[in-house]
């Protein structure tokens, strides 16, 4: 049985693997007694937010052993649900995501640190500049 942290790193990598933008993972243990992380991004279209719950959902099946309790939401509606138990993923279209502010809500969650993204416009180091 993988762990809550392997989890949700591993659906935001493959949420990245799709393009996915703006990918942040919650540390909300304790501070929820829901789930130990959210895993929160974003799609750009319908076709997109249906790809990434897709290919997150089977890949965690596939390569960890993990199903999801419960997949959640409409494409239609810009906000899908994939339940992990201990870890569950909030995939939203721009606009919805900005309307219901999750990160604002559980602005005391830490942020755990995701080590295949690159660095945030505004870096600091000058490895990718004028990339």
């Amino acid at each position: 049985m993988a762990e809550a942290l392997e989890i949700a790193k591993a659906c935001a990598r493959y949420a990245d693997d799709l393009q996915a933008e703006d990918i942040l993972i919650l540390d909300l243990r304790g501070l929820s007694s829901i789930t130990d992380y959210f895993v929160i991004c974003t799609g750009t279209s319908t076709p997109h937010l249906k790809a990434i719950r897709r290919d997150v959902s089977q890949k965690v099946a596939e390569e960890l052993d993990e199903k999801p309790r419960s997949v959640e939401g409409d494409p239609e509606s810009q906000w899908l649900v994939i339940d992990f138990v201990n870890v569950i993923v909030h995939i939203f279209h721009r606009d919805k995501r900005s309307h219901y502010g999750i990160e604002d809500l559980w602005k005391d969650a830490p942020r755990v640190s995701l080590d295949f993204l690159p660095e945030p416009a505004g870096r600091e180091s000058g490895k990718n500049a004028g990339a």
